[in-house]
Formats: structure tokens, sequence, C-alpha cells
């Protein structure tokens, strides 16, 4: 049995198309909101050109500064698998650059999600391949591990565990899990309903102020 440091465990399932579906539109700020604004990045930002980050959770935790174990979990990887990467927050080391994500992109890879630093930033500007990370710096990866697969990660103060459903767009990215989808959902419908009829409301010149007391919108 492989020592602790050095485990490569199974993906989680993948996640359902019917459930992906539902999250295709849901704004993270509206998601975020119906989970009671505790869950989600704050410093990691996305560096793609468009495209939106939806898909199945396969975990990494490495050293900072090294990406051995991310060239591991590339055997792992399923097209519509997010690679989310536990790289510490280091900003020392890229631990992905173009390489990297086009092989990824190719192997139809939904994203990355990188809690560390990235390089070839241009390329990533280029492309409507989601990635989110930390920070940038031309400076590359070691390749001597240790490193784990499909463990739970901390992703900038958010657990993420292997087969979550990862959901990103312009403000950032949500981790949850899917047993919760559905009544997930059901209050991300509710709450678009109320924001919508909020804004109709201040076209047509009307005060409507219900956002300020239950805490229940995004402004």
């Amino acid at each position: 049995m492989p020592l602790i440091g050095h485990r490569t465990n199974p993906n989680g399932p993948a996640v359902p198309e019917a459930i992906l579906d539902g999250f295709r539109t849901a704004p993270v700020s509206i998601i975020s909101d119906v989970m009671n604004r505790l869950h989600g990045t704050k410093a990691l930002r996305p560096y793609h050109r468009s495209g939106r980050l939806l898909g199945t959770a396969v975990t990494v935790k490495t050293r900072p500064g090294d990406n051995q174990t991310l060239h591991r979990a590339y055997e792992l990887l399923r097209p519509g698998d997010i690679l989310v990467v536990d790289g510490g927050g280091d900003l020392t080391q890229a631990l992905v650059g173009e390489i990297m994500m086009s092989r990824a992109r190719a192997m139809g890879v939904a994203g990355f999600v990188i809690d560390g630093a990235i390089r070839d930033v241009d390329a990533f500007q280029q492309a409507d391949f989601p990635c989110y990370a930390r920070g940038v710096t031309h400076r590359g990866p070691y390749k001597s591990g240790p490193g784990e697969i499909n463990v739970p990660v901390s992703i900038d103060g958010m657990v993420v565990m292997p087969g979550d459903v990862m959901v990103g767009d312009t403000d950032g990215i949500l981790a949850f899990d899917r047993a919760d989808a559905t009544e997930l959902l059901d209050l991300v419908r509710q709450q678009e309903e109320r924001e919508a009829n909020a804004l109709a409301a201040i076209a047509e010149g009307k005060v409507d102020s219900f956002y300020m007391g239950a805490g229940k919108a995004a402004s």
C-alpha cells in the first residue's frame, strides 16, 4: 500500500449530465447566495478567454512548485473532468502551462482549477479552455513529488472532494456534493426569479428593497 503522501485513489463517478445541464447557466453568485455565502474561492481568478467551468472534480494535492503528480493524474482524467490542484497557494513555480493545457483540451478535459501559479498566460487567454489560478510566474515546475490524487483538497479555503460538482464563471468557482444538486438547483431557480422580478421593478421605476432584508440577493 502506498505511503500517505503518495496515494492514488480511483476517480469519483462522473457527474451525470442531467445534473450538469441544470447548472449550465446558473450564475455562481446566485449559487453562492443560496449556499449562504460561506463557500467558494476568493483569490483565484480566470485566465482563459471565455468558457464556463462545469464538470467533475479530479483532485490533486502536490508539493508546492512540483507537478509530477499532475502528470500522473492525466492517466485518470476523462472527458468532462476538471483537474483541481491544491498547490498550497504557492506562486514561486508554475504548475501548468500551454503544453499541459493543450493536452488536456485534446483529451476533452473540462478545465483547470489551480491553487498555485500557471505560465504561458497568452496561450490561456487565447483559448476557450477554462483555467482558474492564484497567479502567474514564468518559472517552471519541479518533478520530484510527493503528491496524491483523488484525496480531499483545500482550494483557497474551499474543500473539494473527488467527484464533486465544479462550477465557475467570471465571478469565481464553487464546488458542491452532487447529492445536494437537486435541492440546490431548486433554490437557485427561486432566487433567479426573485432577482429577475427585482430588476423588472427597477426598470419600471418602482422601488423594491426586498434584497436588503434577509440576505437573499447578491446586491
